[in-house]
């Protein structure tokens, strides 16, 4: 008799191909707004910005714009994004897009998300792209469609 183990149904993990880009080395950011407790680093950086739903808060209510302007042209292959939100119902929209020259901009992905504290606390958006001489990733997030009181909020970004 062969006997085998069947495998259980794990989150697929991270391949080794996909080594998330160090920001602070590669790119400047430029933010409409920051809460000082709550910096952009810590959404950028790597081993920060998990958990609890840490990472960049807005300082001011709105929609606010994140966008990293690269010291050379890079290419892209992977884009996670995860927004946490625990304590308000909203539908969140965001924007991603990106440029070659700064000034002409092509969308990625326009996304809403409904969060409830009841149920539906986190997004994660895992874009698989093909994008090479990227000079600009900029984020738009509308943090409620129906309240422009509400502060946008954004646990990781990380690029691959």
């Amino acid at each position: 008799m062969r006997k085998r183990l069947i495998p259980e149904d794990r989150p697929v993990s991270d391949s080794p191909d996909d080594v998330w880009l160090r920001l602070d080395e590669r790119a400047d950011v430029e933010i409409s707004s920051e809460d000082a407790a709550h910096p952009i680093e810590s959404a950028l950086s790597p081993g920060t910005g998990t958990g609890t739903g840490t990472g960049w808060r807005a300082a001011v209510p709105g929609r606010q714009t994140i966008r990293l302007i690269f010291v050379q042209p890079q290419e892209l292959h992977r884009i996670r994004l995860r927004f946490v939100e625990t304590a308000v119902q909203r539908t969140q929209e965001y924007l991603l897009r990106w440029s070659a020259d700064g000034q002409t901009f092509h969308e990625i992905v326009r996304q809403q998300w409904n969060f409830s504290p009841q149920g539906s606390t986190s997004q994660t958006g895992e874009h698989h792209v093909d994008l090479a001489g990227l000079k600009v990733l900029e984020l738009i997030i509308t943090p409620d469609i129906g309240n422009h009181e509400a502060l946008a909020s954004l646990a990781e970004m990380r690029l691959a």
